[in-house]
């Protein structure tokens, strides 16, 4: 490739305006290391081959050679696959016995290493026959595959499927050595927690039959991999991340061609108002101009990918979906042959989908240089050998950093410069990498995750296991099932539990592998049908918010139209059309706290989380082509109702006020909440590998569970599937980006690169920027603050068992503390309090005569502080859970009371002083408080 043709692209005019940051990556060179007693024949092939090991290979070597299971975490082409098959393969040549699994989560690449290992075989005179074993694998050829391999390549899918045949594999079990995991970064959320309980299925059914193994894992950079790696095997990992292969300089572009089009849009909107009170008719050219350079995102990286092609760069141009790698294909053959015809031929689309002989073909065309330009989807961004690249092309932020920094990966030869250009679409995730490019090259932010909680997976894999081997109590321990869920199987009678053993059986005949799916959680599964053909299976949730009736469905790159959902029979009934169009659907959501599991405080701010009720009520849906509205249709669908967990906090009544008084709008506190939830949302996938729709949320200006103003953000998934209690870890981290998003995006009022959101049931509605700024302000200020306290485990404190008489000492202490700070004189004491109790301070008034200044030692105390912070949820809860212990409490019903008049809820509030009077008729704070609401109500 010529370089010159980088540095012209950087300078052309047609794409240097659009061009916000350059980040050129320097070269670097190998480090290499030597093995000492490598094994002979090793060693002369790799001489052979000119082979010489780098440190990081090296590192890994040494590490399985000592029993250590390893997590590799080095770059794209870095040699990861050599660093483990040296070793293993070492192994199996001295013990002729030995086997090992190895687990793609895609055939392709499956079939790439089967490849390399027979060449190994061969090179190496080894005798381990590689097979694959998965859907593919021919059924007369599987007998001889399970009695002879020693490596065998799988997938989870095929695993799930076969371990109940454990008996049929005793040969291959009994030897196993190794269980080697690659892309281990692709295992995450519902997929990667059904598959961290099937590989404890797996280890089962190995140490039945007596094998010692170890794991190595092979992944993409992470925030998190050890903490994966322990999640997803339940074993401790030594880490290899220092990446001592070369590579050659890099130039990583930026590209958002929407740098200057939402002030464009937002002024044309404005001379729109003022044309409209005039009567006069608008030049509609900026409009216009506008909106194609909206709707021309994919064309622009067609002109992008063209440009290239016809400086003779080889590029490879990852797109978001099958149909638009297709077209962009199609477009850039038929431009082609306008600019120089033989090139047409050496342009192709890649995808799966394609015959297994069509995607092998071009995977040797571009490692032979056959083809020039190829588009693709993230088919080829795990680790199939095409070769090194002059360029990629990725055409909208793939998700998360990993696919972002593994398509990237997909460029650069050893000596040679290379480029990457990331063309930005208008969402906040886009967008503020445009705007924070710092963040983007900075050290991995993502956390993939494994949530080992989640009772419907456990309960799904548990029937599964019980199935394979008889489960003792023990191992339903390890499994980590809970009371109710083993309740649930046993009354169901899909597990049985023998007295005599006490062991669990599955008692039913069938396969429950079958029944259930490692993409799913759910098995109320519904069939996606064109006539008599099956397209696929979907969830109830997934038929909620994409197959509901009118919505266009996407099926390997086609489009059908939803004729209509039944939902007693399970069954969508879907046309093929060919349209444009495509829809979102909108729902209104209602949220309950069910449980509430622990506290943190983040800085100064508290962030809450626990179980909660959700209720989603899918209501209409809009057709849409490209950001422009065809039409708003009602749906006719029962709510979904789940229990899951999520995160929420609370902003105090005070900013409303505030709000209100700065800008003079009614809803102006009401959209400054709803921004933040978007901003939150739309940012999520930053810090935690998931995808926007993994998560959901709500905002309202009061919640009746909390009583305050109340932001909640949860796991769109029945139980849970551990996203929220990862970013509770991750909160500041969380606001700061959502604010430097929403500070810093070009808009004046709000747009979708900020806070706008595709999914909102209320059309994103209403929505303050500003408004969302100064609360995110407040918040970042809090969390900037210094700790009071770190975390609190709300069933840690109900826990808490008190001795009865120390407990009253402890009341007793606080009662003559509160008696202390008071005027003695009965005649005066309720006037002078009425007026401390009417000032602005009147919270830390009630408080201090209270508040002992040790640490808090009973759970009065506790209450108290919780009620200084206005942390009135929380000190309602131990407060009542206190009353529960003893309801002659006099203090806990007053300091119940003052808390409901600050809510305002008079009543209750005068009920409970009324009780701390009843037990105790010189309680005079309670008389204060009681003659106050009095007056006021008066």
């Amino acid at each position: 490739m010529d370089e010159i043709a980088i540095d012209k692209f950087k300078k052309d005019i047609r794409f240097r305006g659009k061009i916000v940051h350059i980040e050129t990556i320097p070269s670097k060179k190998a480090e290499h290391s030597k093995i000492a007693n490598l094994n002979k024949d090793i060693e002369n092939y790799l001489k052979d081959e000119g082979i010489k090991l780098y440190t990081h290979q090296a590192e890994t070597y040494n590490h399985i050679k000592e029993d250590k299971n390893v997590i590799i975490t080095t770059a794209t082409a870095s040699g990861k696959t050599l660093a483990f098959n040296l070793p293993i393969l070492e192994e199996l040549s001295g013990n002729k016995q030995a086997t090992a699994l190895y687990i793609y989560p895609a055939k392709a690449l499956s079939s790439d290493q089967l490849s390399v290992l027979k060449n190994l075989e061969e090179r190496l005179g080894i005798d381990i026959k590689p097979e694959r074993y998965d859907g593919d694998t021919e059924r007369n050829k599987r007998y001889s595959i399970r009695q002879n391999s020693r490596i065998i390549l799988t997938n989870p899918y095929q695993l799930h499927h076969i371990l109940s045949w454990h008996h049929q594999w005793k040969r291959f079990y009994s030897n196993l050595r190794y269980i080697v995991i690659d892309e281990a970064h692709y295992y995450k959320g519902i997929f990667g927690s059904n598959v961290a309980l099937l590989i404890r299925r797996l280890k089962r059914i190995a140490k039945y039959y007596g094998s010692d193994f170890q794991f190595i894992l092979s992944s993409a950079t992470l925030a998190n991999p050890l903490e994966l790696a322990n999640k997803l095997t339940g074993e401790e990992f030594v880490l290899v991340d220092n990446d001592t292969s070369p590579s050659g300089e890099k130039d990583f572009i930026l590209y958002n061609p929407f740098i200057n089009n939402k002030i464009a849009i937002e002024e044309n909107n404005e001379k729109e108002d003022i044309n409209n009170k005039l009567s006069i008719t608008p030049n509609k050219t900026l409009k216009n101009n506008s909106n194609k350079a909206t709707l021309s995102i994919h064309q622009e990286t067609e002109h992008i990918f063209i440009y290239l092609l016809l400086k003779n760069v080889q590029t490879l141009c990852f797109t978001v979906s099958r149909k638009i790698a297709e077209l962009i294909a199609m477009w850039a053959k038929k431009d082609m042959l306008n600019y120089r015809r033989r090139l047409a031929k050496q342009i192709t689309a890649y995808r799966a989908g394609y015959l297994p002989g069509e995607r092998r073909e071009i995977e040797e065309g571009l490692k032979s240089g056959k083809y020039l330009g190829v588009t693709c989807t993230n088919a080829l961004e795990l680790g199939i050998n095409i070769g090194s690249l002059d360029a990629v092309i990725i055409s909208g932020y793939p998700g998360t950093m990993i696919s972002t920094w593994q398509q990237a990966g997909r460029s650069g030869r050893e000596n040679q410069k290379s480029l990457v250009i990331l063309v930005a679409f208008e969402n906040q995730l886009d967008q503020y990498f445009m705007n924070n490019p710092e963040f983007f090259f900075d050290k991995p932010h993502e956390n993939a995750i494994i949530d080992l909680n989640n009772q419907n997976i456990i309960s799904s894999q548990i029937q599964c296991a019980a199935n394979e081997l008889v489960l003792t109590e023990e191992e339903l321990k390890e499994f980590n099932i809970s009371k109710n869920t083993l309740k649930q199987l046993l009354d169901k009678e899909l597990l049985v539990k023998n007295t005599k053993t006490k062991h669990y059986i599955y008692s039913h005949d069938d396969q429950p592998s079958f029944k259930h799916s490692l993409d799913q959680l759910s098995t109320d599964l519904f069939k996606i049908m064109n006539n008599t053909e099956l397209l696929e299976v979907m969830e109830k949730s997934q038929v909620y918010r994409e197959a509901h009736e009118g919505a266009v469905l996407i099926n390997k790159g086609e489009t059908y139209i939803v004729d209509n959902v039944n939902l007693r029979k399970n069954i969508v009934n879907v046309v093929k059309r060919s349209v444009e169009s495509h829809t979102i659907v909108l729902k209104d959501v209602d949220i309950s706290i069910i449980n509430k599991i622990k506290r943190v405080k983040v800085g100064n701010f508290t962030v809450h989380f626990g179980e909660l009720e959700v209720k989603e009520d899918f209501i209409k849906y809009k057709k849409m082509h490209f950001s422009k509205t065809l039409g708003t249709y009602f749906l006719d669908l029962p709510p979904l109702r789940f229990k899951t967990k999520g995160i929420w906090f609370t902003i105090p009544t005070e900013h409303k006020t505030i709000l209100e008084d700065k800008f003079k709008e009614e809803d102006v506190f009401h959209g400054g909440l709803h921004g933040i939830e978007h901003g939150i949302i739309g940012l999520f996938p930053l810090h935690v590998m998931c995808d926007r729709f993994d998560i959901g949320g709500l905002s309202t200006n009061y919640h009746a569970d909390t009583q305050e103003a109340t932001i909640f953000i949860y796991d769109a998934y029945e139980g849970g599937i551990g996203i929220n209690e990862k970013a509770i870890e991750l909160f500041k981290e969380i606001i700061h980006s959502t604010y430097d998003l929403v500070k810093n995006c070009s808009c004046k009022e709000g747009c979708p690169s900020c806070i706008y959101s595709p999914k909102c049931g209320n059309e994103n509605k209403p929505l303050h920027k500003d408004a969302t700024i100064y609360l995110l302000n407040f918040i970042k200020e809090k969390i900037n603050k210094e700790s009071i306290t770190d975390e609190v485990d709300i069933k840690e404190i109900i826990d808490i068992e008190m001795n009865n008489r120390a407990n009253k000492i402890k009341n007793d202490k606080v009662r003559n503390l509160n008696k202390t700070n008071i005027n003695k004189n009965k005649n005066n004491s309720i006037e002078s309090n009425k007026n401390n109790i009417n000032n602005s301070n009147k919270n830390n008034n009630i408080t201090n005569k209270f508040k002992d200044k040790t640490n808090f030692k009973t759970k009065y105390e506790e209450a108290l502080g919780l009620f200084e912070s206005k942390e009135y949820t929380f000190a309602r809860d131990i407060l009542e859970d206190m009353l529960n212990e003893d309801k002659n409490n006099d203090n806990a019903w007053y300091l119940l009371g003052a808390i409901l008049e600050i809510q305002a809820d008079y009543m209750k509030a005068s009920n409970f002083l009324k009780k701390a009077l009843r037990l105790n008729p010189y309680h005079e704070d309670a008389s204060i408080l009681l003659e106050k609401i009095k007056n006021e109500s008066k």
